[in-house]
């Protein structure tokens, strides 16, 4: 295979509207994000982002490193696969069976992102799932959904149980699998996406004292904690700071997502 045959595009379609291009930008930056956070696994995993005023939606050119993704080399698809537009890269069936099952069910859904991160999949692999043990998962008391695992989602069919666990919540772990987030933007996606990541991996730190050494919260602040949470998250503010900041970050770091 010639690593080179296929040149990363740095043009913005001349059609292309100014919404889709900062949906783009945005989605490019939230690659660069995961990269940089190390929530990335060689060439699979994936974010999406509805276009707006669309029925269509953008997801990474299957074969490249997140930290390759540039708003112009984003692929656009619909809910069946199909790719809208030209596009020099194909589409990975998994992702897009994963991403497509919430998009579809749930017009809320702005943004979708899925990872397997080690703690990620270390927690889906536990029968308690997540444990409220730290500050950051008592943000999530009773709001994570859970599905089950049934091997590489290739399977059609599993959309529709994937969109019916998940429910009307913005998080969940895949057993044996790993995480997924949804949100009304891309910024409310992430942060929630980094809080449980954090939890993950707090919770697998903690276990490693034995579980006669955890110390768990009262059940009443942990749900209190959960309703703060929730409060702050649909607000907004605090996830478009959030998502700025790191945005800033990215730009100092390497610009060339908006490319």
């Amino acid at each position: 295979m010639d690593i080179f045959a296929k040149v990363v595009p740095t043009a913005r379609d001349a059609s292309m509207s100014d919404s889709e291009w900062k949906a783009r930008q945005e989605l490019a930056c939230a690659y660069r994000l995961f990269d940089h956070f190390g929530w990335h696994e060689l060439i699979y995993n994936h974010i999406t982002v509805r276009v707006p005023d669309t029925p269509y939606f953008l997801i990474n050119p299957f074969g490249l490193r997140y930290g390759e993704v540039r708003a112009s080399n984003l692929v656009k698809i619909d809910v069946e696969g199909q790719i809208i537009g030209e596009s020099a890269y194909s589409v990975n069936p998994a992702g897009f069976i994963v991403h497509s099952a919430v998009h579809a069910a749930r017009p809320d859904a702005h943004a979708v992102a899925h990872t397997h991160t080690t703690a990620g999949q270390a927690v889906a692999c536990q029968k308690g799932g997540l444990l409220p043990l730290s500050f950051t998962s008592m943000f999530y008391t009773d709001a994570i959904a859970y599905h089950d695992f049934e091997g590489i989602t290739l399977d059609r069919s599993e959309r529709e149980r994937l969109a019916k666990n998940l429910g009307s919540k913005s998080l969940m772990i895949l057993r044996n699998h790993g995480l997924l987030a949804c949100g009304p933007s891309l910024a409310h996606a992430f942060l929630d996406l980094y809080h449980l990541q954090r939890a993950c991996e707090v919770q697998v730190v903690a276990q490693a004292a034995g579980e006669a050494m955890l110390l768990r919260p009262p059940p009443e602040a942990a749900v209190r904690s959960a309703l703060q949470h929730r409060v702050a998250m649909d607000r907004g503010l605090e996830p478009a700071m959030a998502f700025a900041a790191m945005a800033r970050m990215m730009m100092e770091k390497d610009s060339t997502f908006l490319q």
